[in-house]
């Protein structure tokens, strides 16, 4: 009789736990055929679970108290159990729940604080809001602050003003990183022999030597070497002409083979002529052709005499044609300068028109415009144009600098 009424009140503890609230009756046989089987029963992987907590709750909770056995009620099943089984029934309470255990394991993942959350005053102050960075800007002041590439250029001296006005150079210079892409070429700048405090205007003028490869540059520095242009000269020519080393080792070559044709030098003439004029090399070519054809053609002088003018004076390569033939009407056709002795002193050229006017106006006033070296009192060219006023005055004009002012006045 005991293990009759043990087997019920275990089973009764099992019913009341699986399926709480089930209704009896006829109705309930009824209405369960309508219900899908999965609805009642636990799934395949909801019986593991399922039992473990059916079996927890049969060891934990007792179906009577062991006194109400002397009131004719059931006794607790688990004390009538030997103590092997009651070992197994420790071991299933100390199981753990695999459904709270994933309960668990959410309410670690705690969800961020909300953006519309209340915070005191006090945690607000504390707040240090950085301001956006404009998506577009005509400047590239709005982003020095946030740019660690600028402001380390602007440290060297770089003019960011006259920089963003060049051509996309605001938009390479902030996809460059300092570290990274720009030390490389200002240690490779300095190696060449460019001078620390000259760095901050080299690359004022030329920004875009920044994105060019390194291995490039020194295959360029490497031509120049096999040209036999010495280390301090390519620094000279390098300093002088920023944007020497963004032409190809092709395009140098071409430009040197270039000035050796149409003018007619030596290499060792032509080699000494960009040394001292590297813009040369960089410069666009027609205006030099035009140039060479003004001076041969429209200003009547001989091949010979051409090439004397430009080692002298190279810059009269990429001088205004305009500005060229205005210049030698004056000394050739009002002064009466021949063209040997414009071949002697081309240096004549580079001076301002008006102040060769001013000075041989004043010569002319005072009887002094002698420009034959044959005659006595002879005044060259080039100290009739390179002279300072005072010492112009005082030792070829032979009067004071108040009376060539007085004079200028008239004019």
């Amino acid at each position: 009789m005991a293990v009759w009424a043990r087997h019920v009140s275990r089973w009764r503890c099992l019913l009341r736990t699986g399926c709480p609230g089930r209704p009896r009756g006829r109705g309930y046989a009824q209405a369960g055929r309508g219900f899908a089987r999965s609805a009642l029963l636990p799934s395949r992987n909801d019986v593991l679970p399922w039992r473990l907590q059916a079996c927890r709750l049969v060891s934990v909770e007792s179906c009577s108290s062991p006194d109400s056995a002397k009131d004719g009620s059931f006794s607790s099943p688990e004390s009538n159990l030997p103590s092997p089984v009651k070992q197994e029934q420790a071991k299933a309470e100390m199981l753990p729940d695999l459904n709270a255990k994933v309960l668990y394991e959410d309410w670690d993942d705690v969800p961020p604080s909300s953006a519309l959350e209340e915070i005191s005053e006090e945690e607000a102050v504390k707040i240090i809001a950085e301001p956006l960075l404009p998506l577009h800007s005509s400047t590239l002041r709005d982003y020095v602050d946030h740019s660690e590439t600028l402001a380390k250029l602007v440290h060297l001296g770089v003019d960011l003003s006259q920089v963003e006005k060049r051509q996309k150079a605001g938009q390479l210079l902030l996809t460059l990183d300092f570290e990274k892409d720009i030390k490389k070429i200002l240690l490779f700048l300095k190696d060449v022999g460019v001078e620390d405090n000259q760095l901050g205007p080299f690359l004022t003028k030329n920004p875009y030597i920044l994105g060019e490869d390194l291995e490039a540059l020194e295959t360029r520095v490497a031509y120049l070497k096999s040209k036999k242009f010495g280390e301090a000269e390519i620094a000279q020519m390098v300093s002088r002409a920023p944007y020497l080393l963004l032409f190809s080792v092709e395009r140098l070559d071409n430009r040197l083979g270039f000035f050796k044709n149409e003018l007619g030098l030596s290499v060792k003439k032509i080699k000494n002529l960009v040394i001292r004029f590297p813009r040369l090399l960089t410069g666009k070519l027609e205006p030099v052709k035009e140039n060479l054809q003004v001076c041969q053609i429209e200003l009547g002088f001989q091949r010979n005499e051409i090439q004397q003018i430009v080692f002298k004076t190279p810059k009269i390569l990429t001088a205004s044609k305009k500005r060229l033939k205005q210049t030698f009407d004056y000394l050739h056709n009002i002064m009466g300068i021949p063209h040997h002795m414009l071949t002697r002193f081309p240096q004549v050229f580079n001076s301002k028109l008006l102040r060769i006017k001013e000075r041989h106006m004043f010569l002319t006033f005072l009887g002094r415009a002698q420009y034959d070296p044959a005659q006595p009192s002879y005044i060259s060219l080039d100290q009739l144009v390179s002279l300072p006023d005072e010492v112009f005055c005082t030792e070829i004009a032979k009067a004071s600098i108040q009376d060539f002012e007085k004079f200028l006045k008239t004019l």
